[in-house]
């Protein structure tokens, strides 16, 4: 159910955001050299790496690790990456990943390959079984602000309570805080 649940959100979604989805691969490519996705490796269930699409909103030159581990993130954003990173318009591709069954509307955040850290902390728990989302229960309850220990914590209690009832209600509260912009750090 929850995977047909997905694909009926994302064909929908896709519908109604073809002309954002447009406009914004045209700013990226206008306001900076390089391609207009940023293709990132990413740890997917089971600890198998998938690649996942983002609209580029850092320089080309920048180093492949987590925004929070550069010393000064705001110097690699392009143009319009600060205000693709705080709308996360830059998210958008990864409806592509849920239609290819790599992610799912909500699960836990799709860790970078060379976080090992945080993949090791989520396979100790079991959140490595989950397929990774475009949001989860860590992102509505503090996004980027939210260390490594606090965000498996709350990767468990997704893994525990499972739910589509869950799941709709990460996906409201998700939309309001993408309104709100709340917790956006970078």
């Amino acid at each position: 159910m929850k995977r047909a649940l997905d694909l009926t959100v994302v064909l929908i979604a896709g519908f109604f955001l073809l002309v954002p989805l447009i406009l914004t691969a045209l700013a990226v490519r206008l306001t900076s050299r390089g391609p207009v996705l940023y293709w990132s490796d990413r740890v997917g269930k089971h600890n198998r790496i998938f690649r996942m699409p983002k609209f580029r909103s850092m320089r080309i030159d920048t180093p492949a690790v987590a925004t929070h581990l550069l010393t000064d993130p705001e110097q690699y954003l392009t143009p319009v990456g600060s205000f693709l990173r705080k709308s996360s318009l830059d998210e958008l591709p990864q409806l592509w990943s849920i239609l290819c069954g790599d992610m799912s509307l909500v699960g836990p955040r799709p860790a970078l390959f060379n976080q090992y850290d945080l993949i090791q902390m989520r396979t100790d728990c079991g959140v490595h079984t989950l397929v990774p989302g475009l949001t989860g229960w860590a992102q509505i309850n503090g996004r980027d602000e939210v260390p490594n220990e606090q965000k498996v914590a709350l990767d468990r209690y997704y893994l525990e309570n499972v739910s589509i009832w869950l799941d709709l209600r990460i996906l409201v509260l998700t939309f309001i805080k993408v309104v709100r912009r709340d917790g956006i750090t970078h």
